[in-house]
C-alpha cells in the first residue's frame, strides 16, 4: 500500500515515480506511432507490476494452479511478467509438454536460460530423482534462482551455474535428458548438432525468438527434422486461471493479469529424438 502523504494523498511508490520519469522522458520526444507504442507498453508493464503485487497480498506466493501448483514463487521474476507466473498462469501452452516430462522422469535437465528459475525449480519439486542443471549468464539471475530453489526446499538438487556451450551437451550422452532453451536467440547458434553432438541423444523444449530472428523457427525445425520429432506450441491465455475477485476488474486488467510482455510471437519447439 502506497503511504498517506500530506493531504491524505498516497504517495507515489518508487516504480510510479521510475514509470512516471520515463514516461515524461518518452513525452519530450516527436510525436509518432512508435513514441505512442513505447509509451503504451511503459504503462502496461507498470500496471502489470502493480497487478502482481495485488495478486501476491491476495493470495499469497504459492502458485494456486498449473503444473508447478504449490511451489512458493516468493521472488521477483528475473524478466517479464510476475503476474501471470503467480496464477500459474505462465506459458499455460507448455503444460502438457511438462507433463510430459514429468511422467518420463528424465535423470537429467537442463535449463539454458533458467532465470529466476520457475522451471528449473518447478520441475525439481516434480521430479525427485532428477539431476536439475540451471543455467544462465546473469548473475542476478543465478541469485534469484538459488534464492527460489532454497525457499521450495530443492537447494540441494538445483546445480545453478553461468555459461553452458556446445561440448557440454556430451552429458546428454549417457543418459535419458530434456533440455530446455530460452535464450532470447542464441538457440540460433548454440543448438547446432554439427557443433554439439550431444543434442541428438536428448530431447529439446526451446523457445524461438522469431520477432527478431525471422525465420529461425524454420530453421530449426529443419536443422533437426531427422534426428527428432518436432511440434510447434503457440501461446495461448489461461482465462480459466484468474482468481475469482478479477471478476472485480476492468477488462484491460483481466488481460494484462495473463500478459507476459512479449513483443511479438515467440513459438516453441518440443523435439523429441527419434527412437
Amino acid at each position: 500500500m502506497a503511504a498517506k502523504g500530506r493531504g491524505g494523498m498516497a504517495e507515489p511508490t518508487e516504480l510510479t515515480r521510475r514509470a512516471m520519469a520515463e514516461l515524461q522522458g518518452l513525452a519530450q520526444g516527436p510525436a509518432s506511432p512508435e513514441g505512442l507504442n513505447r509509451a503504451l507498453r511503459l504503462l502496461a508493464k507498470w500496471r502489470s507490476q502493480i497487478l502482481a503485487n495485488t495478486v501476491a497480498h491476495r493470495g499469497g506466493t504459492r502458485l494456486p494452479s498449473g503444473p508447478f501448483a504449490g511451489m512458493d514463487y516468493a521472488v521477483r521474476a528475473a524478466e517479464g511478467a510476475r503476474a501471470a507466473r503467480l496464477l500459474g498462469a505462465y506459458e499455460a501452452c507448455l503444460d502438457p509438454v511438462i507433463e510430459t516430462i514429468v511422467a518420463r522422469a528424465y535423470p537429467l535437465v537442463i535449463d539454458i536460460g533458467c532465470a529466476e528459475g520457475f522451471y528449473a525449480v518447478g520441475l525439481a519439486r516434480r521430479m525427485a530423482q532428477s539431476r536439475i542443471l540451471a543455467r544462465d549468464i546473469a548473475p542476478r539471475a543465478q541469485s534469484l534462482c538459488r534464492d527460489l530453489a532454497a525457499a521450495n526446499g530443492v537447494a540441494d538438487r538445483v546445480e545453478v551455474g553461468g555459461v553452458f556451450g556446445h561440448g557440454d551437451f556430451a552429458l546428454a550422452l549417457g543418459q535419458p535428458t530434456v533440455i530446455l532453451c530460452d535464450i532470447e536467440g542464441g538457440e540460433a547458434e548454440l543448438l547446432d548438432p554439427m557443433a554439439a553432438p550431444g543434442l541428438l541423444a536428448a530431447d529439446i523444449l526451446v523457445e524461438v525468438h522469431e520477432g527478431p530472428h525471422p525465420g529461425l523457427t524454420d530453421r530449426l525445425t529443419a536443422r533437426f527434422a531427422a534426428s527428432h520429432r518436432v511440434t510447434r506450441i503457440d501461446r495461448r491465455l489461461a482465462v480459466d486461471r484468474l482468481p475469482d475477485w478479477a471478476e472485480s476488474l476492468s477488462d484491460l486488467d483481466r488481460l494484462l493479469l495473463l500478459w507476459e510482455w512479449r513483443a511479438a510471437p515467440t513459438p516453441w519447439l518440443w523435439m523429441e529424438r527419434r527412437a
